[in-house]
């Protein structure tokens, strides 16, 4: 019987510290799922990670200068390696990718 009450005086703290920690790790940053090029949707928009190793053939248009980056849909921090995209939903492109739907910035 003493167990029992003191587990019963115990319960309110060990919940409140649950939930103390698990506010704590829900304002932890959580790192998006990058874009693979073999995703069905990077395929449609042709994106690479690496703008100059876009098919010249396929997308006559393509320049090296223009990269995900300095994109119009681009929503990464300047100077990031990474950041997420209007077209991608939750997942990140390379900075320094490229797709069909690039609009200057």
């Amino acid at each position: 019987m003493p167990c029992r009450r003191r587990f019963l005086g115990y319960l309110p703290l060990a919940l409140s510290g649950g939930v103390a920690v698990t506010g704590l790790l829900g304002s932890l940053p959580v790192s998006a799922a990058v874009l693979g090029e073999q995703e069905p949707q990077a395929q449609k928009l042709g994106y690479k990670a690496d703008t100059t190793k876009v098919d010249p053939k396929k997308y006559p248009g393509h320049k090296t200068s223009q990269t995900c980056a300095n994109c119009q849909l681009y929503q990464g921090d300047k100077g990031s390696a990474a950041g997420g995209c209007v077209l991608f939903g939750d997942k990140e492109v390379a900075a320094a990718g490229w797709c069909s739907a690039w609009e200057q910035g």
